[in-house]
């Protein structure tokens, strides 16, 4: 069975609307987009580079879709990003839309049925592991329908008090162990999480407190 992902730059709060730019989802009169930009360095870069350096194909919904859609194509010859492009412009594309007809980036492909039955068919299939990025909405769907085998969240020393958040109320309780993590000089916190389990609960109440 394939492996789903999730990558996201995440705020102190759990805000993930707009990292890249004021642009990206001013929705909400969110006023804060870019709020990523400011720490880039040698480091975020070494993570995109080993996380893309593993097979995948992306999942994406459709605002994330058309942001990566106007930019990735067009990456000039040259530019430092251009690697990158030409990865996520031939690796496959799985897009929740209701128009199909509009995936005009390549090997975009359309999903027909509802979100948590198309994710797990293509679970089920042979081929890389997959792979998101922001996507919100989305996110919150596959983390309420138990989808999510790892998070990669790279958490920035920012609170920034709304916006859209990552982690709803709709979510199952589920516990996760953390396999990595690395601080950059900007004090950003890189990290990898990996399924654990069940949430395991416990009590420090008097009589507990000998074996604490």
């Amino acid at each position: 069975m394939r492996k789903l992902t999730v990558s996201a730059f995440i705020s102190l709060d759990g805000v993930i609307q707009a990292p890249g730019g004021p642009e990206e989802d001013p929705s909400g009169n969110f006023r804060l987009g870019g709020w990523i930009v400011p720490y880039a360095d040698d480091a975020i870069s070494g993570y995109l580079q080993e996380l893309f350096a593993e097979r995948f194909e992306l999942l994406l919904g459709r605002r994330t879709y058309d942001i990566f859609a106007g930019y990735w194509p067009h990456v000039p010859a040259g530019s430092p990003s251009r690697g990158i492009a030409d990865l996520l412009n031939g690796v496959p594309k799985h897009v929740t839309t209701h128009r199909p007809d509009t995936l005009e980036w390549q090997e975009s492909h359309a999903l027909t049925d509802t979100l948590a039955d198309a994710i797990r068919a293509l679970k089920q299939q042979s081929g890389a592991d997959l792979l998101t990025f922001g996507s919100g909405n989305m996110v919150a769907q596959l983390l309420a329908a138990d989808l999510v085998d790892e998070l990669r969240l790279v958490i920035y020393p920012l609170i920034l008090g709304r916006g859209k958040r990552l982690f709803g109320e709709n979510a199952p309780a589920s516990a996760f162990r953390l396999a990595h993590s690395v601080s950059t000089p900007h004090g950003v916190i890189i990290t990898r999480y990996v399924r654990g389990g069940e949430v395991r609960t416990g009590s420090f109440d008097a009589d507990d407190q000998g074996s604490v």
